[in-house]
């Protein structure tokens, strides 16, 4: 079996992203199924409810646990929060749609099916605009989303003799999110589940908490001399991490690669990523695979809404990323790059929004993704956990812009503000951090530095590039309060440079 059929594979070969193999270059062809779990109080067809982290076996309602006589009341809120992915995915939104019984055994599946959609999904075909590269703009198609119902959990570490089942997650809401094998690389892969997890963080329709569980990928990869056939593809199941999913389409691609190159044949399977061997395995055969006898299920009727359902939705979506990186673009004259880092994530977003209004939009940018980023990731915090509020980045900003101090005392009163907290004006001026601007000061110790280093003179006139030394040697005796743009003038006017 290939990967898709032939009228789906629209994209060229990029050379930058063929692997070599010993007979030649080898493309990556891949499309994701990306399970997210749907934003909700309760369970898609009971009253349990979601939350993660309870003792176990704490939220199974008789529906979930597959008592006898239990029948599925479907959760509109869920309805709602697919629609909202959908709009936000530019998908088409079909206002009908089924729910499927998918039968097979497991034992954490207590009905022995799940309800899913198949035939007839609540959200067709869609597209997402990948950023992978500061410089590279991909489109993934999006052929589906449907909803579904998660299964519980086997717990095989509890007894040596034993396996145990949780069925907190049992019942739990998904969407099931397909894209066409538009993807050609690692890279483009981790980007594009980086991208649909922000937009859903945006439309708060799922928290995209991977280490929670909250969203997994099946990743299906092939591979193809570029510009050939499609080739078999193999499924690797729930890749529970952005980095693994990149990790787990090389080693796959690799693995296929070095079969094809020995004579060998891809057989169609689903596998499993160890990240510890960082190697795919078989888990089973898809020509073995069960028939999953599909049928409409008989206690759900098709669910049916309207256009004015679909318009009041949209009508109270948020701002999304690509339209809050173009106004960041327009409005603060920042560039896409540093405008796509600002927008990853909503609550960053709101934090430059709130820095930049009524300041230097690209001042602003450059404070909280250097300065407020790159402190975050140092002490593995999150913006929300932020030591230093956007008003006090802002209050810094302002002391810079005012001239009360410089931009090496800046990050000195920053790092004062991140362990101490407190107002950044008022450290300024109780600790006397504002900057020298009284050139009478300034000149005095522009002529001490002159003074004691004649032979630095003679240079700095023959070549005027070691200005540098001196503005440094200026800087350090008035410990770093002189106004540079002061000392750098008086400096030009007394070397005669």
């Amino acid at each position: 079996m290939t990967h898709a059929a032939a009228p789906l594979d629209i994209r060229t070969a990029d050379p930058k992203k063929l692997i070599a193999g010993a007979t030649g270059d080898w493309e990556i062809i891949c499309g994701l199924e990306v399970h997210a779990q749907v934003t909700s109080q309760s369970k898609l067809f009971s009253g349990a409810s979601t939350g993660f982290g309870a003792e176990a076996n704490s939220h199974v309602s008789l529906v979930d646990a597959a008592m006898p006589g239990m029948l599925p009341v479907l959760n509109e809120e869920c309805v709602r929060q697919a629609v909202r992915t959908g709009l936000g995915l530019k998908a088409e939104i079909n206002k009908r749609s089924t729910f499927d019984r998918k039968n097979y055994f497991y034992p954490d599946l207590p009905q022995g099916y799940q309800i899913s959609q198949f035939k007839s999904p609540i959200v067709g075909e869609g597209e997402v605009v990948v950023d992978v590269t500061p410089s590279e703009q991909i489109k993934v198609r999006i052929e589906r989303l449907h909803l579904e119902q998660d299964a519980g959990k086997s717990l095989h570490d509890q007894s040596p003799t034993l396996s145990f089942v949780d069925l907190n997650r049992s019942g739990v809401a998904l969407m099931e999110i397909v894209s066409k094998p538009d993807i050609r690389s690692a890279d483009e892969a981790r980007a594009y589940v980086t991208k649909l997890r922000s937009i859903m963080r945006y439309l708060g329709t799922c928290d995209g908490n991977m280490e929670e569980g909250s969203l997994r990928a099946d990743v299906n990869v092939s591979v193809r001399k570029p510009g050939g056939a499609l080739g078999t593809r193999c499924e690797i199941k729930n890749v529970n991490s952005i980095r693994f999913i990149g990790q787990a389409i090389d080693a796959e691609a690799r693995r296929q690669i070095a079969i094809l190159e020995d004579g060998g044949a891809i057989v169609q399977e689903t596998r499993l990523f160890d990240p510890a061997r960082g190697e795919t395995r078989a888990m089973r055969s898809k020509e073995e695979a069960h028939d999953y006898r599909y049928f409409p299920d008989p206690d759900l009727l098709p669910l049916e809404f309207d256009d004015a359902f679909i318009a009041a939705l949209r009508d109270k979506l948020p701002e999304l990323p690509d339209a809050k990186k173009a106004r960041f673009m327009a409005d603060y004259g920042l560039t896409s790059y540093d405008a796509g880092v600002l927008v990853a994530e909503r609550e960053a977003a709101d934090y430059f929004e709130a820095v930049a209004r009524g300041r230097d939009g690209k001042l602003a940018a450059n404070w909280v993704i250097n300065e407020l980023f790159g402190r975050l990731n140092k002490e593995g915090l999150d913006i929300v956990h932020a030591p230093v509020s956007a008003a006090s980045l802002g209050a810094i900003i302002d002391l810079i812009g005012s001239g009360a101090i410089s931009g090496k005392i800046a990050k000195d009163l920053f790092e004062i503000v991140w362990t101490e907290g407190g107002d950044p004006a008022k450290i300024v001026a109780e600790r006397g951090l504002q900057q020298v601007t009284d050139t009478g000061a300034i000149s005095a110790a522009v002529d001490a530095i002159i003074a004691a280093n004649p032979d630095k003179v003679a240079q700095a006139q023959a070549k005027p590039t070691m200005l540098g030394w001196f503005v440094g040697q200026v800087m350090k005796q008035t410990g770093g309060k002189a106004n540079p743009q002061s000392v750098n003038e008086l400096l030009k006017q007394k070397l005669g440079i």
